[in-house]
């Protein structure tokens, strides 16, 4: 008789079922299968649940698992018995299980497609989400084994189990019998079951990191004795910023009998520390972080900020390195900024946390920065920071975090926290890379739609150090799915602060009409020629002439912002001469109570060769930083340096100073205070205007996306039977001609028929099968699509002119088994465009759309959008790329039938949405006729569908 030991050896261990987790209290588990070597630690983990706790699990007391339970516990077969534990720091903290059953109710195999399945968590780690994470990945586990219900059986008094089950947003049916609740459900995701798992994806990864910013205790490791060095400037800089909790200073290199550095506890050890530490920033080698890392988890240190480098940055040591890092801390339920990080900051009153090397605490406000790098973070602080850089610095931050090699806490997981911050109106993000495009576009898709989110994208190279999913798709594409996302896509870091200080403080415009202002005629024009190039609607400049007073640009900007015409002013403004000239701070007072009139339009203002107004803009809002100096050599990329002494209050030296609490910290301007930007040309003012003009029309139209539509006419199990024929033949491979046209003629896009014509005669014959006229192609590679070769022959009237064409094409290209020739009924005359879908491992399934030809392609004229397409995406997708006044009548051409595109678009995308083995489809050229629209060629390429890690159980990146 087979025992269960040699079942479970005949299943490979399921090692990709391992996986990390972030739980609902922003702590993270490790979750794997359990196995026979697991014996002592399911006993250990049974022994310190609660007697409540284990009734609930079995029905009736049940103090001690024996021989016999521990045995069946342990052994699996991974196929009809499969056991999952949740750990922290090696130990069980729970567990989950399902057995397959039959109709009967008895033990089974498969093609039964049933199973019971039953869960343990320990008391201590109840409530923290352990139990829907198990839920997640067993559920996963069952439908890879070819299961597709759950049962479970559950005691009424168990409202915690019975919620677990409720809330997973599965379809279920309940039922109740003999004094037991009896709780059946599908597996399969529901869009429901999708939206549960990602809210609480959303909480989990928010609150994680939540707990390294706003940490309640801190401990920097690696303090030297003497000044200078990383540890000790990092204690120095949280300990001036103000921290609100507990510090504390460890290196093991302390004399036993000291007791501070500089007032704050020292210690030996992590673990010497009396009381709880919540953040723990490491600043010693490389090579000492595994002993520190160790300390930290046992003595529940809750997350890490990792300042060490020598990591995946200095080559394949290094990398190894930093995954045994995260593996490691993974281990104790901790989470990494970092390592070769250069800091986070939270400015928030009740944290006031500076643990960077930024040796000046940011001024506090409204926006939230992410950078990879710490040499861009020292750069948009300092940007921030300053009043130079001919920027006002109308604003602050909230956040600011620099995750260096970002091997755990990534852009995602700040867009979380970000979310759901009250404290944070703008997010801004610098990145050299994106780990996970897809969900990256799924959670900057929602953040937009509540707050803006303005991203300078790295140029598709990622440095050494980032772990990067491999994409296909250009650079460019990418940026063009993410402005779809709703994100604010900016090329340089002048732009994105320029950008961000606009959006912190001004509401959106409700169009692209703008009134521009001032008191100089040239920079008005200036201003005009801009927005004009920008994509605006600029009126006529108002010339208030050199002579103007504040009291003229206080009554022109009221009655600009009055106006309905105007969606948004732009004030220039330029030095005067003469003792009716308004000074720097009188007209800032002027704008800004005109402006503060009417509060529904953005404000901005060009100034030239006039600084004073810069500072005065803030001051009159009462939110001017200190004076600070450039370092030498530098512009703007230099750490936010100390407060230069002030000269005196007066001169062109003097700067006005922000109102301070009584700690010296700067204080956040009021809320809802009307701050108004500057800037010191009008072609970063006109451009960040114009991306606020763009984001708030994505955010008009976010709230009614469209819908996917249905078609009646789409045998779409038809077309599955087809896809499994067709793969059973190979792994990958692109179909025929014959099974192409098929393929989509069952989703309704039929393809225009075209006859092989390998000799004159067979040409002959083909054209009179399809009637006259007819095109004569070259379908070889390098001639298939290029009639600007000579490889396409059009309105081929009869036979004598088709044998004729057919003799030219073979003395021009080569023998027809070269040329590949086919005939092809005559399509309606039209605009020659191109379709196509893809599905990239990384990004997902992309839709794109262009006009067909060499200009095109080299203007890279192309349109994207993420699959499936809404009706309104699809519309929009066909009037976004720059060549679309060819379809509507440039020029006094016919319009094309734009809305028969659009439909094509929509079944495209409907077929590749339903049907992920469909990898790829082009459908080249699609002739857009003023009556419907004529697919001429078309390809098609099928392969098993990648893995979809967005529809799966929340894990962590894999190390």
């Amino acid at each position: 008789m087979q025992t269960s030991a040699d079942r479970q050896d005949r299943h490979q261990y399921p090692a990709h079922w391992e996986a990390d987790v972030v739980l609902r209290d922003g702590g993270t588990a490790r979750i794997r299968p359990i196995t026979i070597d697991d014996a002592d630690r399911l006993v250990s983990f049974y022994e310190q649940v609660s007697d409540e706790s284990k009734y609930y699990r079995f029905f009736a007391p049940y103090p001690r698992l024996s021989a016999k339970d521990v045995h069946r516990f342990t052994h699996h077969d991974f196929v009809d018995r499969v056991g999952l534990a949740a750990t922290v720091g090696g130990e069980f903290i729970a567990t989950v299980r399902y057995d397959r059953i039959g109709a009967d109710g008895m033990p089974a195999s498969s093609p039964a497609d049933e199973a019971e399945v039953a869960f343990l968590v320990q008391d201590a780690h109840q409530g923290r989400g352990v139990a829907s994470a198990l839920l997640e990945h067993i559920a996963a586990v069952a439908r890879e084994r070819g299961i597709r219900r759950f049962a479970a059986e559950v005691l009424p008094a168990n409202t915690k189990m019975i919620k677990v089950f409720t809330d997973a947003g599965y379809t279920q049916q309940r039922s109740f019998e003999d004094g037991v609740v009896r709780l059946e459900f599908d597996l399969e995701p529901t869009d429901r079951s999708v939206a549960v798992q990602r809210a609480r994806e959303q909480r989990a990864e928010g609150r994680s990191v939540r707990r390294l910013l706003a940490p309640g205790s801190v401990a920097v490791v690696g303090v030297g004795r003497a000044p200078g060095g990383v540890g000790r400037s990092v204690l120095d800089n949280i300990r001036d910023a103000g921290y609100a909790g507990r510090l504390h200073a460890v290196n093991k290199a302390f004399p036993e009998d000291l007791k501070d550095v500089d007032g704050v506890p020292a210690h030996r050890s992590v673990r010497n520390v009396d009381g709880p530490v919540d953040l723990a920033v490491v600043a010693v080698p490389a090579d000492h972080v595994p002993a520190v890392v160790t300390e930290c988890g046992e003595h529940g240190v809750q997350g890490l900020v990792v300042l060490s480098a020598g990591y995946a940055e200095s080559g394949p040591e290094g990398r190894e390195r930093q995954r045994a890092l995260v593996r490691h801390a993974r281990t104790y339920g901790m989470r990494i900024i970092g390592p070769n990080a250069f800091g986070v900051i939270n400015t928030a009153p009740d944290v006031r946390l500076n643990a960077s090397l930024a040796p000046e605490m940011p001024r506090p406000g409204r926006i939230g920065i992410f950078a990879q790098s710490g040499a861009i973070g020292i750069a948009l602080l300092s940007r921030l920071h300053r009043r130079g850089g001919g920027v006002t610095g109308v604003t602050g931050v909230s956040t600011f975090v620099s995750a260096g090699n970002r091997a755990d806490v990534s852009g995602n997981d700040v867009l979380q926290y970000w979310y759901d911050d009250p404290e944070t109106d703008v997010a801004l993000m610098y990145l050299e890379s994106i780990g996970n495009p897809r969900k990256f576009t799924r959670l900057a898709r929602r953040t937009a739609a509540a707050k803006p989110l303005v991203v300078v994208q790295g140029t598709g190279t990622a440095p050494q150090g980032h772990a990067v999913r491999a994409t296909r798709l250009p650079y460019a594409t990418v940026s063009a799915l993410l402005r779809q996302a709703g994100v604010i896509r900016v090329d340089t870091i002048t732009e994105l602060v320029d950008a961000g200080l606009l959006l912190a403080r001004q509401p959106l415009p409700a169009g692209p009409r703008v009134a521009i202002l001032g008191n100089s005629e040239s920079l008005g024009v200036l201003t005009y020629d801009r927005c004009l190039a920008e994509g605006l609607r600029p009126a006529r400049p108002v010339d208030l002439t050199t002579g103007a007073t504040a009291g003229d640009f206080h009554r022109a900007l009221g009655q600009a912002l009055a106006d309905d015409t105007n969606d948004a002013v732009v004030v220039t403004a330029i030095p005067a001469i003469g003792e009716a000239s308004p000074g720097d701070s009188e007209l800032a007072e002027a704008l800004r109570s005109a402006a503060a009139a009417v509060p529904g339009k953005p404000v901005l203002v060009v100034h030239v060769e006039l600084g004073g107004l810069a500072e005065a803009l803030s001051a009159a809002a009462s939110t001017a930083p200190a004076a600070v100096e450039r370092a030498p050599g530098t512009d703007g990329g230099a750490p936010p340096p100390r407060a230069a002494p002030r000269a005196g209050g007066s001169g062109p030296a003097a700067r006005a100073e922000a109102p301070k609490g009584t700690d010296g910290i700067p204080l956040a301007p009021p809320d809802g205070t009307r701050l108004i930007p500057a800037y010191p040309a009008a072609e970063r003012a006109v451009r960040a205007l114009a991306e606020a003009v763009k984001y708030g029309q994505w955010r008009r139209e976010a709230v009614d996306p469209g819908k996917v539509p249905e078609y009646e006419d789409i045998d779409e199990k038809g077309a599955a039977r087809l896809i499994g024929e067709l793969l059973a033949r190979g792994e990958g491979l692109t179909i025929s001609d014959a099974e192409t046209c098929e393929l989509l003629g069952k989703y309704g896009v039929p393809v225009r028929r075209a006859l092989p014509a390998p000799t004159p005669d067979a040409a002959a014959e083909a054209a009179r099968a399809l009637g006259y006229p007819v095109a004569l192609k070259a379908t070889a590679p390098h001639l298939r699509h290029r009639a600007d070769l000579g490889g396409v022959r059009l309105d081929v009237a009869d036979e004598e002119q088709l044998r004729r064409t057919y003799d030219e094409l073979t003395e021009l290209f080569g023998a027809p088994e070269q040329l590949r020739p086919v005939v092809q009924g005559m399509a309606p005359r039209g605009v020659d465009t191109v379709v196509r879908a893809v599905i990239d491992p990384a990004a997902g399934a992309v839709l794109s759309f262009g006009l067909a030809g060499a200009a095109s392609q080299l203007l890279e004229d192309t349109a994207h959008r993420l699959i499936p397409v809404t009706d309104r995406e699809a519309t929009s997708l066909v009037r976004s790329i720059r060549t679309a006044p060819l379809l509507f009548g440039w020029r006094g051409s016919t319009p094309v039938d734009t809305p028969a595109l659009e439909e094509l678009l929509l079944r495209v995308s409907r077929l590749v949405d339903d049907h992920p083995e469909v990898v790829a489809v082009t459908l080249e050229p699609v002739v857009v006729a003023p009556h419907g629209a004529s697919v001429l060629g078309a390809t098609v390429r099928l392969a098993p569908p990648p893995a979809r890690d967005d529809l799966g159980p929340r894990t962590m990146p894999a190390y």
